[in-house]
């Protein structure tokens, strides 16, 4: 890239904002990462747990269906993947309080508080940034992300493995 080319990129404001997306991208990507390796656990356990805390706190225990469901795994799967959690000490299953018949599935305390310690930073950290935004920043942002998150979600992968059309979304 000559310095023309990179004093023309460096004034263009939209690919300044995608860049932004990506070093975000890349930077949250390496953080959850060495986050599952702290915590010696793969993707789809450390999602797992992610998905067990916020039915926690959001008052909604959650069953190995129901898990499998967020998930998008098999019931199979869930079984294998609880298993492994209680092993390693990371999950257990506990009779609902409610209905003594059904199984909830719930993360350690032990692991809460490694899980608070290690996203917790992180959260504080964004929440700092995203309240020093001026409301239509926040606003703007929002709509941005929003609609990114669509588009992303939304592409159409052929079996060929290359990528195909956005979906214009209503």
């Amino acid at each position: 890239m000559t310095s023309r080319d990179r004093s023309a990129h460096a004034a263009d404001p939209v690919q300044d904002l995608v860049d932004a997306v990506r070093l975000y991208r890349d930077a949250e990507s390496s953080m959850r990462s060495q986050s599952r390796d702290s915590m010696h656990l793969g993707r789809t356990d450390m999602t797992a747990l992610r998905v067990m805390l916020r039915a926690g706190q959001a008052g909604r225990p959650l069953s190995a269906a129901a898990l499998s469901r967020e998930l998008g795994i098999s019931t199979a799967a869930t079984t294998v993947l609880v298993d492994r959690l209680e092993q390693s000490g990371h999950a257990e299953r506990r009779r609902s309080a409610t209905d003594g018949r059904v199984i909830e599935v719930w993360p350690t305390a032990a692991t809460e508080r490694e899980v608070r310690a290690t996203m917790g930073t992180m959260h504080e950290r964004m929440m700092q940034i995203a309240s020093a935004l001026p409301p239509e920043d926040s606003r703007t942002i929002h709509r941005f992300l929003v609609a990114l998150g669509r588009a992303m979600t939304e592409l159409d992968f052929p079996a060929t493995g290359t990528a195909g059309t956005v979906t214009p979304s209503p």
